[in-house]
This record gives structure tokens, sequence and C-alpha cells, in this order.
């Protein structure tokens, strides 16, 4: 991220922190696929044809742009696992991935709390 400003650094390792906490994200998603007996998307054009987020070019490299934007991509990604967690238990029969997606859920909700505290309101 090409974060500027005087707070820099602590957005620089909030952000981080965001970021680690996303990597573990995408890899238990990975190990739930694999756990399930299959072969989790590992290509960027996969990663692209499964997403409903898009890319934002901001305008400046302020901090408060760059938290609002991911929190943005915080809330729709929740409102997507909600629209979808009933099917895993109903649909598929599957109580361990409906579980699964409502702890990411929480996990979602929990990091754009994170978000929501570091804005100028």
């Amino acid at each position: 991220m090409n974060i500027e400003g005087p707070d820099f650094y602590d957005k620089h390792k909030f952000f981080e922190s965001q970021f680690i906490q996303l990597d573990a994200i995408i890899d238990s998603v990975a190990e739930r696929i694999r756990s399930l007996g299959h072969y989790a998307p590992a290509t960027l054009k996969s990663y692209l044809s499964l997403t409903h987020l898009t890319e934002v070019k901001s305008e400046k490299n302020d901090s408060q742009g760059f938290i609002k934007e991911l929190l943005q991509d915080h809330q729709s990604i929740i409102i997507n696992i909600c629209e979808h967690v009933k099917s895993f238990g109903e649909e598929f029969h599957d109580l361990g991935s409906a579980d699964f997606v409502t702890g990411l859920i929480q996990t979602h909700e929990k990091m754009a709390w994170f978000l929501r505290s570091h804005l100028n309101n």
C-alpha cells in the first residue's frame, strides 16, 4: 500500500496486521476446500473469476481513503457470505462448512470494527 501522511508508520503497521489476518483466512479457506476433497484455486485468474470484489483506484494515498475502501470490502464479504451460509447446511447438508463460514463472518465483522475505529467521523 502506498500510504502517505503523518500517520504513515502507525497505519502501515495496522494494514500489515490486516494483511496477516487476511492471509490466515485465505489459508484456512484453502485448507477447508482440501479437507472436503477438492483443490483450492491457486491462480490469479481463478481468484478473479470467483470474487465479487473490484479494485478501486484512489485519488489520494491517505490512510482514511484506504481504510474506507477496505471497510467496504469487508462489509461486502460479510453480506455475500450471509447470503450463502444457509445453503451449506440446507442445500448441501454440510454443517461443518456452514459453521466454518459463520466463523468467517465473525472474523470479517471484527476486522471491519477495527477499521471503523480508525475512521475520522
